[in-house]
């Protein structure tokens, strides 16, 4: 590392273990981003609250030259925590189990090693973002004139990755995660008996035709070079063993890279919907979201931050492939170049039993990365401001 931070990391791990006993969800993180606020104002920073609902950031200046935006998200998810730990949720139904809270920790630590050292020209800001969990905090930040506001020559962002060891980081420039689409579709028959199917189409049997032939569109529809994915994850309908129902209801998600393979896999949905419905006498309505998209770093940014890892000794390569996990950072690399980390956070040794994935009821986030990703935001600020 290029700075000692040992001396930060007690209250920060006690900050951490405070932020995932008090998880909120998206755009409820009133407590997180008063915690938030008030330390940056204890640095002496220059603080705007309310940016894209709950949003908070901090601005340290030093002296003219570029400027550099850092981000965190704050958000927790809506699921029950499993851990055991001393320091679980205290409210029922929500979990940090994505590690936000660790997350959150490390950029406050980022800042108030920034604040001492002061080893850049220009301005960093600290972008506190709420409501990553699938509701679009970013894009809320930013239509609320983020950079407009506080301008950014390029924004960075890390997020905690289990498959990687801790010690280990990890981008690649272009692709890094998947755009994120979602796609809900109602079959309608009439209904009616069942010992008469005769008498009525039969949104069932509709559905489970336009199941299967979903699942052959990016087979056939995308170029075998590219990459995609399409998942039927919920189908829904009937009540009683002897009633044809009268609706039908699938929801699935799609995962891409390229705007054009999303164009075409949502084209080639609607024809596959109207085809069967015309086949089977039913009525099918198609509602298709497209709620995040891809996050794509561009070049230099993403060699700065591998630089940026390296120089805090982590072992940086670069990402053999991207990840279908979507990440709503997008909105924010369509608005600035920058790049996205990886950050190997896999328990090894005696506690390798404690490693859960992302999500996972029993999920919490390894302490032992929060030096390593504060220093790395640390040296991209150092870095991007030169």
């Amino acid at each position: 590392m290029n700075d000692d931070i040992s001396d930060l990391l007690p209250a920060l791990v006690a900050l951490r273990h405070d932020l995932h006993a008090h998880p909120e969800l998206a755009f409820a993180e009133h407590r997180t981003a008063g915690i938030v606020a008030a330390a940056l104002r204890e640095l002496g920073l220059e603080v705007h609250e309310g940016v894209g609902g709950t949003g908070v950031v901090g601005l340290l200046r030093n002296g003219a030259g570029r400027s550099v935006g850092l981000r965190a998200d704050m958000d927790a998810l809506p699921m029950v925590e499993q851990s055991g730990l001393p320091h679980a949720s205290l409210f029922s139904g929500v979990h940090h189990g994505c590690g936000h809270d660790g997350h959150t920790s490390m950029l406050l630590g980022a800042a108030r090693q920034l604040t001492r050292t002061r080893r850049f020209a220009g301005t960093v800001v600290f972008i506190f973002q709420p409501a990553e969990e699938g509701r679009g905090g970013a894009k809320a930040m930013v239509e609320d004139g983020l950079f407009e506001r506080f301008p950014c020559d390029s924004v960075y962002a890390l997020h905690n990755w289990p498959d990687l060891p801790l010690g280990h980081a990890q981008t690649r420039p272009g692709p890094i995660m998947a755009a994120a689409d979602r796609f809900d579709i109602s079959v309608r028959g009439r209904g009616g008996h069942a010992a008469q199917p005769h008498h009525t189409p039969d949104a069932i049997l509709a559905a489970s035709q336009l199941v299967t032939q979903l699942n052959t569109i990016v087979a056939r529809r995308i170029d075998p070079g590219e990459s995609a994915v399409l998942s039927v994850t919920r189908i829904e309908g009937g009540h009683s063993h002897n009633v044809l129902p009268a609706e039908v209801q699938i929801t699935g998600t799609v995962r891409s890279f390229d705007p054009d393979s999303q164009d075409r896999i949502e084209a080639a949905l609607h024809d596959t919907a109207q085809g069967v419905a015309l086949a089977s006498g039913t009525e099918v309505e198609v509602k298709y979201t497209r709620y995040y998209p891809a996050t794509i770093n561009s070049a230099a940014e993403a060699e700065l931050a591998l630089a940026a890892a390296a120089d805090t000794g982590l072992q940086a390569t670069v990402a053999p492939l991207p990840a279908f996990t979507s990440e709503d950072f997008a909105f924010m690399l369509e608005q600035r170049p920058g790049a996205y980390l990886w950050l190997g956070q896999r328990r090894l040794g005696a506690d390798a039993g404690l490693h859960r994935p992302l999500h996972h009821p029993c999920y919490d986030f390894n302490d032992a990365a929060l030096p390593l990703g504060i220093a790395w935001f640390v040296a991209v600020a150092q870095r991007a401001l030169r």
